[in-house]
């Protein structure tokens, strides 16, 4: 009984966001998050990395932009002998300092990131990364580009550049409805800027990559194939270690089901504590096999820690 409910809801939906001026482009919620994240995040990254956004997510492999077929002209120290061989003709490697790298934000909004027991929901801390990250881009004089999920469609933020587009990104996000009976549609997010994009890009995968269809993880391993992808991971603490609360009633946000657990039991313990060892090991492999970093955010804890670790470690792969 336990399998069909890993994704327990036990909090009421997120506050509606108040209802958009005549007029205006972006709602003030937008505005107001960006702003706080700004001085509580962002300000202090400064502080730690002094103005220095490039080792905050563009990797070792985003100083390479693209790979492209070989045209007449191009120097030969640039071919790229692995793709090369793959593909059986000529590549060249197109390095950073001559095209700048577009960034994309893949958001889950599904009815399983309506949770949190701690600091914030879920999708709310999701909400909060992509406003950094964009932030960050749009600094580092990149465009960035949003696909919203959690509807069983895709909602496609075209990518520009400058301040203006981070507060349309989140104001399209804000207003995404995450439907209770939709599945989530990553994989189907995935695939589809597997297929669309044509240059390198920066992509971020944000979600809790509890979505029971795993067709996520072959689209993942097919996108990190071609561009630099980042997957964030979103959890509560709650969804870890069962509390002791005695007799719970648990529902599964996205099919409705409920099931009546006793949380004092050592046998409903013992098997929920296997159920997410099983599901952690398994989320790992699907990262290493898509030979994609991972950074992991909780609902409890502010983002200036795990993204400034998360930094120290690309970063110190970048100097190796």
């Amino acid at each position: 009984m336990l399998r069909r409910f890993r994704r327990p809801s036990t909090l009421p939906p997120p506050r509606a966001n108040p209802s958009p001026s005549s007029g205006l482009r972006v709602k003030p919620p937008a505005a107001e998050l960006l702003r706080r994240l700004q001085f509580t995040v962002l300000r202090r990254l400064d502080g730690f990395l002094f103005g220095d956004y490039s080792g905050v997510f563009y990797g070792p492999s985003l100083d390479l932009a693209e790979v492209r077929q070989y045209q007449p002209g191009d120097e030969v120290r640039r071919i790229d002998w692995n793709v090369t061989a793959r593909t059986g003709t000529l590549h060249v490697r197109q390095y950073r300092e001559e095209r700048e790298i577009t960034a994309w934000l893949v958001v889950d909004r599904s009815a399983s990131m309506q949770f949190g027991t701690r600091r914030v929901l879920k999708s709310e801390l999701a909400l909060e990364f992509a406003a950094i990250a964009a932030s960050i881009a749009i600094r580092h004089g990149d465009k960035v580009g949003a696909v919203g999920l959690g509807d069983g469609r895709l909602r496609l933020i075209p990518p520009r550049s400058g301040r203006q587009q981070a507060l349309r990104i989140l104001d399209s996000l804000m207003s995404e409805p995450s439907l209770e009976g939709r599945r989530s549609s990553l994989g189907e997010g995935l695939e589809h800027l597997s297929k669309s994009l044509r240059r390198r890009a920066l992509i971020f995968v944000i979600s809790d990559f509890l979505d029971e269809d795993k067709s996520w993880e072959s689209a993942l391993r097919r996108l990190a194939q071609r561009h630099e992808t980042i997957a964030v991971r979103i959890f509560d603490p709650a969804e870890r270690e069962l509390p002791k609360a005695g007799e719970v009633r648990l529902r599964d946000p996205e099919s409705g089901e409920e099931v009546w657990l006793d949380t004092d039991d050592r046998r409903v313990r013992a098997a929920h504590a296997a159920l997410v060892k099983q599901r952690e090991d398994s989320l790992l492999r699907a990262f290493r096999a898509a030979r994609v970093d991972h950074l992991e955010l909780s609902t409890a804890q502010e983002l200036v820690q795990p993204l400034l670790k998360f930094t120290l470690r690309r970063k110190g792969r970048r100097s190796v």
